[in-house]
């Protein structure tokens, strides 16, 4: 049960715009456990998801305090962000996995108002491929 905690929580936390690594911990118990590798799959695309949940839902709100001086970013670099998303769209989802933009791009579609259920089901796919991808080549060289 510690295992998929600490492995929930380091995906939950990783999905935000907190530093951490999930892919250290299921790589880890994937090599030194005997867990089933679907659970572990399972338990951590849904921490990653929900974690993308959370950064949707900032981004969502966040328009609010943009006058604030702590707002993280200026009007060119909130302009910037959302001309990107306006083009590339709710595709660009499926970049959620990829390290440095993956997290801002799930602040941008709530920012943008994406719809929560295309949200889900695209950043599923692009962090439960990620994970998958992972585990199999953890399990080629172990």
């Amino acid at each position: 049960m510690i295992a998929y905690t600490s492995l929930f929580l380091s995906a939950l936390i990783a999905a935000t715009i907190l530093p951490m690594q999930s892919e250290a911990v299921l790589v880890g118990l994937i090599s030194a456990t005997d867990h089933p590798v679907w659970a572990l799959l399972t338990v951590a695309t849904i921490g990653n998801v929900l974690g993308a949940i959370i950064n949707w839902v900032l981004g969502r709100y966040i328009l609010r305090f943009q006058s604030a001086k702590w707002f993280p970013a200026s009007p060119a670099q909130l302009e910037r962000a959302q001309g990107w998303y306006r083009r590339y769209g709710r595709w660009s989802l499926l970049g959620s996995w990829l390290p440095i933009i993956g997290d801002p791009i799930t602040v941008v579609a709530g920012v943008m108002r994406e719809p929560i259920v295309p949200f889900v089901v695209l950043v599923t796919i692009a962090k439960g491929a990620r994970y998958i991808v992972l585990a199999w080549a953890t399990l080629a060289v172990v």
